[in-house]
């Protein structure tokens, strides 16, 4: 039933102005704003991830417009594979079922050779990048994450290595004794090609006290991925929502984003991921309620799109995190961008997510097309994939999504299409 409802919003053929038209004064005077490429403050945000009703359809035509507008019909998506490579883990993170004490019997740390296996099922099944995060295992030799990144690298020369974490960055910096910039320069000469905004969550030290006191700060966390930027690693961006957050928390960690990448341009990505909650600590001690899939999703799709335009011009849906069904109606929320393939995802799925680990090109494709848009195959970075003999090799269109000040545009871009 909320699927249904969330389709008639996301499908309402009415014309923009009629929606508008329908909508509060407040709501259609920020939507209005946003519209003629002026920046929303975090006021704007709070609000709009407040919206119900017709001022909530309004929020959603608005952002499906500006999508529309900036980037057009295109969806991406990106053939990978994620590679958990150890699930041993000291920091005892609340919202996480995946981690377990290196003495648990379920306790894993691949070594290199498994993982090189794992590289080779990726290009077997045609992916052009990993994705390598794990646990922080307090026994892990101090260059273990470069000394990955070579042994893949000697191998599979043109695999693209997007691994590591800033709390896994600032872990291996530490084991090091490295400042920031000379360790991720280390991984980056070692094949690191770029570096996962995750590790987020929401931005704001009170919240993260009660997720995970032992974390990486938020100040931290900006300069990890702000010297990553400035050494020449792109990296994404992420928020967990649905847990403890409140909208003021959403709208100043958006904020926060868009302040950096307008200072360093080196994000490539915005990625929203709905807390999963169903074996987690922080539901089970009745911490938290998450609500239901459905509204509160396509708000922040939507916000994420107007509050990012012109800075972070990719949004990307999360499939393995709302389900496939849902995650196809987010395409007319704001977001351009399906993920990845995947094939490999236990962090989700010893949570409580329930929509699989794999999802098959030809199922993304589908899904994209079923929608009405036309499906692209990326590469980690946002160039278009040409005629790759393995799978594993990128290159880039010119003029595509790899540049560093891709996602900048003008904000006096001038007034919207007419409805």
């Amino acid at each position: 039933m909320l699927t249904r409802h969330i389709r008639e919003m996301v499908t309402d053929p009415r014309p923009l102005d009629a929606v508008l038209a329908e909508a509060s004064a407040p709501t259609r005077a920020i939507l209005e704003r946003s519209l003629e490429a002026r920046e929303l403050s975090v006021e704007d945000g709070v609000h709009l991830l407040s919206t119900e009703g017709a001022d909530l359809l309004a929020l959603i035509k608005t952002a499906d417009r500006v999508r529309a507008t900036d980037v057009g019909n295109d969806v991406t998506y990106v053939i990978n594979r994620n590679i958990n490579w150890t699930n041993i883990c000291f920091v005892g993170c609340q919202f996480c079922a995946f981690a377990v004490h290196r003495k648990d019997p379920t306790a894993y740390n691949h070594d290199v050779n498994h993982v090189l296996s794992k590289v080779q099922d990726a290009i077997d099944r045609g992916a052009s990048e990993v994705c390598m995060q794990g646990g922080i295992n307090p026994e892990m030799d101090a260059f273990e994450y470069r000394d990955m990144l070579l042994a893949i690298k000697a191998r599979y020369p043109h695999m693209h290595i997007h691994a590591y974490s800033p709390m896994e960055i600032m872990y291996g910096a530490r084991r090091t004794g490295m400042n920031y910039t000379d360790y991720i320069s280390m991984l980056r000469d070692a094949g690191l090609g770029t570096i996962p905004g995750t590790a987020a969550e929401i931005l704001d030290d009170d919240v993260r006290e009660i997720l995970s006191h032992k974390k990486v700060d938020v100040r931290t966390w900006v300069e990890i991925i702000t010297t990553a930027h400035k050494v020449g690693v792109r990296t994404t961006s992420t928020i967990m929502y649905g847990h403890i957050e409140t909208r003021e928390h959403i709208a100043r960690h958006i904020d926060l984003l868009r302040t950096i990448q307008k200072e360093t341009g080196g994000f490539t990505e915005f990625v929203p991921l709905r807390f999963i909650h169903t074996y987690t600590t922080l539901y089970q001690k009745g911490l938290v309620n998450p609500p239901p899939k459905g509204a509160v999703d396509f708000r922040m799709y939507a916000v994420s799109r107007l509050m990012l335009r012109g800075w972070i011009n990719n949004l990307q849906t999360s499939w393995v995190k709302l389900g496939v069904e849902l995650a196809q109606l987010t395409l007319g929320a704001g977001c351009n961008d399906f993920g990845g393939t995947l094939m490999e995802e236990s962090i989700s799925k010893m949570a409580g997510a329930d929509a699989g680990e794999y999802l098959p090109e030809s199922e993304i494709r589908a899904l994209i097309e079923g929608f009405g848009r036309i499906p692209v195959q990326r590469t980690t970075t946002y160039g278009r994939m040409h005629g790759a003999e393995d799978g594993a090799n990128e290159t880039h269109a010119a003029g595509d999504g790899a540049g560093w000040r891709s996602g900048r545009r003008a904000l006096s871009a001038g007034p919207a299409l007419a409805s």
